[in-house]
């Protein structure tokens, strides 16, 4: 596979329309698209980064987009973070830009002190960022028919310890 290399930067208000585009079309939906909308701005801490490429005639095109966002988990509500969702332009994908953009959103957690961050996601994608399954740490999103695609990862080492029960997303991602 072959890596396309992108600068990777935090959203500005002027990426806004076109995340929307990559979103929607690399999910072939608006779903996840109005999803990043309705949280963008309302939850904290929120991570939202894009993925800039040259294109032909030197001018910079956005070709990807991540979001992390809070979660809580266990009847304490202890505050987390998750990633979710990651899309790159249909036009982009099997560059390595969704795993550009993985790794750096992991460092930017890292950088803000997160420590613990799930995914709900492919199971054959996320392990390669260190995740593993959640269940097994003794957390779970909503039953267990999600166990095979719902990870944690540790940003620093033992940070799972303590933590147990349902990790509970915010209600937009229900909607």
């Amino acid at each position: 596979m072959s890596e396309l290399s992108v600068s990777i930067r935090r959203e500005t208000p002027e990426d806004y329309d076109r995340v929307q585009d990559i979103v929607e079309r690399a999910f072939g939906q608006p779903d996840e698209a109005l999803l990043v909308a309705a949280l963008r701005g309302r939850v904290d801490p929120e991570i939202s980064l894009v993925a800039v490429t040259m294109d032909a005639d030197g001018e910079r095109e956005l070709v990807g987009h991540i979001y992390f966002s809070p979660v809580h988990v266990g009847p304490e509500l202890r505050r987390a973070i998750a990633l979710g969702p990651v899309a790159v332009d249909p036009n982009f994908q099997r560059l390595a830009v969704g795993s550009q953009l993985c790794r750096r959103g992991l460092e930017t957690c890292a950088q803000i002190g997160e420590s613990l961050v799930f995914v709900l996601g492919h199971p054959a994608y996320y392990p390669r960022f260190g995740f593993v399954a959640a269940r097994p740490l003794g957390l779970f999103y909503k039953s267990d028919k999600f166990d095979p695609a719902f990870f944690a990862a540790e940003l620093t080492p033992g940070a799972a310890r303590g933590f147990s029960g349902e990790v509970v997303y915010e209600p937009e991602f229900d909607g």
